[in-house]
């Protein structure tokens, strides 16, 4: 990081009235979760796919809940077990603090799946997650435009084969093999009821006549440029500043500030007493 661009964005924060929260994957890994860029990475994580040549795009496919739902769930149940016994670094409490202190408050929009603002105690109803969540299931028909909650009890997977052993998760409507509600690759069948109405309640929010909205973004690459794109739109209709936060792909438009680092560094380099 450079010392102008963090006096820039200290600045920025200091003038702040309200906040938005943009995360993309790489905000996991301070918290210690798999680092999935390329598919080098993913097989690193992920071994087992690697000696079958699967690669991350192939496994995060509504095809394999048809083709064989027990191999498809082996990958969706380790990662949702994984989420779960994952805690949150410190930099969402740092994020949460200080959104909380504003006058207008913070609200988040994230492209993962994991469930990490909610279980650090960030507003539900101020969590945009734009390609769903592991945390809510839906039928894999889908027989309706239904979303629960995932059960409490974790799928058991086999970390050699990584098949799921045991009964899977199931449609309680019509008993059909139950997925994520997480919008995968060449995915057709997602409902995306729940994350519309995320979407819509991040609209009434952006409605506010902010003086100063600053925006926070983390970890979000170019591969899958979603959080990227919603930052920058949202920074131009706004007129708020935009600190990205990506120790590869830092780069900004005019007039907007570009941190080279980790989240966690940044973020406690920010926000640490601004409580």
């Amino acid at each position: 990081m450079h010392a102008t661009d963090l006096a820039r964005a200290r600045d920025a924060l200091a003038s702040a009235d309200a906040l938005l929260i943009g995360a993309g994957a790489g905000m996991g890994v301070d918290s210690g979760l798999p680092d999935f860029r390329g598919d080098r990475g993913f097989w690193k994580a992920y071994p087992p796919y690697a000696e079958l040549g699967l690669s991350f795009v192939e496994m995060a496919n509504p095809a394999g809940f048809a083709r064989d739902p027990a191999f498809a769930w082996g990958f969706y149940g380790h990662r949702l077990a994984l989420y779960r016994e994952t805690e949150p670094h410190r930099g969402f409490e740092l994020l949460r603090r200080f959104g909380a202190s504003l006058r207008h408050g913070a609200f988040v929009y994230t492209s993962n799946i994991d469930g990490h603002f909610q279980a650090s105690a960030f507003d539900a109803s101020r969590v945009v997650e734009c390609h769903g969540t592991l945390q809510y299931l839906q039928c894999t028909e889908p027989c309706s435009a239904e979303i629960w909650e995932a059960p409490a009890e974790d799928v058991v997977v086999d970390m050699t084969t990584m098949r799921a052993h045991g009964p899977l998760p199931d449609c309680p409507r019509c008993g059909a093999v139950a997925r994520p509600n997480v919008l995968m690759f060449g995915d057709w069948s997602w409902v995306s009821d729940r994350t519309g109405a995320q979407e819509r309640r991040l609209q009434t929010w952006l409605g506010t006549s902010f003086e100063h909205l600053v925006i926070i973004e983390m970890g979000a690459g170019t591969a899958v440029p979603s959080v990227r794109h919603t930052s920058e739109a949202v920074a131009r209709a706004k007129g708020g500043t935009l600190i990205r936060i990506n120790p590869r792909e830092y780069d900004v438009p005019a007039g907007h500030v570009g941190l080279a680092t980790g989240a966690l560094e940044a973020l406690e380099a920010l926000l640490s007493g601004k409580d």
